[in-house]
């Protein structure tokens, strides 16, 4: 099973892209969600993702 982490800091659009697809049947496990870089880091850093949906603009880091 695939790994999945999204990175926005719009909590609405992380649900969204979360719920808009069956994960599940790609094999996907969606494994957390971020709201800025450095928690983005942090959930890399401990949980390997081998997907990352990520806004490019956010706080912390965004620039």
């Amino acid at each position: 099973m695939y790994k999945l982490l999204i990175v926005d800091d719009e909590p609405l659009v992380q649900v969204g892209v979360k719920s808009m697809i069956n994960w599940d049947k790609f094999d996907i496990d969606v494994i957390g969600m971020a709201s800025n870089g450095e928690q983005a880091i942090k959930i890399i850093d401990n949980s390997f993702p081998d997907i990352i949906i990520t806004d490019v603009k956010m706080p912390i880091m965004g620039e």
